[in-house]
């Protein structure tokens, strides 16, 4: 019979690295792909009211947001201010407004459109009453309300 030595002087093959940068472009790209980046800057002060029923959208690239709340900066007052973007506007602006954001949704989408208020606990409602009045004259007809989650509670 032979023997078999064992040949202790073998050497591991060396780890390919040629497809490493491929792999890391990929990475890369999916992230910049899935990640989305705030646009916007909150100006205003929105501690939103508790509700138990809510209701989640899926498509949330067609929501536009409307801030009502103080301004975080106190030069600009203590009173409820309009926030339409990144800049402070009047009741008077929604309707230009709401027409140049259906400019940026693709055409068949711009009667899909939803309105967010995020409104202040605190803030009075007559503002908001005149930002809703606006929105009807501006067709933009369907109109949320932003608020954070109260557990549902059981009356006996």
């Amino acid at each position: 019979m032979a023997k078999f030595k064992k040949n202790t002087k073998r050497s591991s093959g060396a780890i390919s690295t040629a497809s490493l940068p491929d792999i890391v472009f990929m990475l890369l790209f999916f992230f910049m792909v899935a990640t989305v980046l705030r646009t916007e800057e909150e100006k205003v002060k929105v501690i939103r009211p508790e509700a138990s029923e809510l209701y989640k959208i899926e498509q949330k690239h067609l929501i536009r947001y409307i801030n009502i709340g103080p301004p975080q900066d106190k030069r600009y007052g203590t009173e409820p201010v309009i926030q339409l973007n990144d800049q402070f506007g009047e009741v008077a602006n929604i309707q230009e407004w709401v027409a140049q954001q259906k400019t940026t949704l693709d055409e068949k989408e711009q009667n899909k459109m939803w309105v967010s208020l995020k409104v202040d606990k605190d803030t009075k409602m007559g503002i908001v009453t005149g930002v809703k009045q606006e929105l009807r004259k501006a067709s933009a007809l369907k109109v949320l309300y932003s608020t954070s989650r109260r557990d549902r509670t059981i009356s006996d």
